[in-house]
């Protein structure tokens, strides 16, 4: 049902729906939920949580599976991200950024990143301001961080009911998206992550290449175990 939503999204605005990945939020979800996920087809997994992460990963042992850290790391989480996640959507420091690649090139792997941007200024959010974005990645790039490639940038919408107000969030990363290509490259910047369970369609018509869909794939979240 959800892949039907993203296709009818997609070619409502033109665009092919095969360029837009579904990453399934499956944290504090039990592990039954993920398997009939994983025996339906779903590959790319999303976790906020290292600890969560880890021990799903090791309990699943499924080797097809491609896993995204998507919540806020601090730097003392770095190591755990380079070798056990394929990307992180929610870059926001060059001392993360520093940690990262040193850890990356330890265990000699590859790491995929976004840049997260508070494109709305909310104060309750993680991420760089839109007029940072330049000065990072000019830093980032001089830095020559070997294991890290940048793929893009990564927003979360305002929680309001009024979807134009999301659509202009989204929109506004998709422009400082199209600003960072010309700048930078289309190399560093093909991704754009917005858009989550019920706000991914509007994310969608406005460039969005991967959605975080979490309970609208697996219901309500479960209380988180302590």
């Amino acid at each position: 049902m959800i892949r039907e939503r993203i296709n009818n999204a997609a070619r409502s605005v033109g665009r092919n729906p095969e360029s837009i990945r579904l990453v399934a939020v499956s944290k504090y979800q039990p592990e039954a939920l993920i398997r009939q996920a994983i025996d339906a087809g779903q590959t790319v997994f999303g976790e906020n949580t290292v600890q969560e992460a880890l021990s799903r990963q090791a309990l699943l042992q499924e080797p097809h599976t491609e896993w995204h850290f998507i919540g806020h790391v601090q730097t003392n989480k770095a190591k755990y991200i380079p070798g056990n996640f394929a990307w992180l959507h929610t870059l926001d420091s060059i001392k993360l950024a520093r940690k990262l690649a040193a850890r990356a090139e330890a265990v000699e792997t590859d790491l995929n990143v976004l840049l997260q941007v508070n494109v709305s200024n909310d104060p309750d959010k993680f991420g760089l301001l839109p007029e940072a974005v330049f000065p990072f990645v000019d830093e980032f790039l001089e830095a020559n961080l070997l294991g890290l490639s940048l793929r893009g940038l990564m927003t979360i919408g305002r929680r309001t009911s009024a979807d134009a107000e999301r659509f202009a969030d989204f929109s506004s990363l998709r422009e400082l998206g199209e600003h960072c290509v010309a700048r930078f490259g289309e190399s560093y910047f093909g991704e754009l992550s917005m858009g989550m369970s019920d706000d991914f369609e509007a994310a969608i018509r406005a460039g969005s290449t991967m959605v975080r869909v979490g309970s609208a794939i697996f219901g309500p979240r479960p209380e988180k175990t302590r």
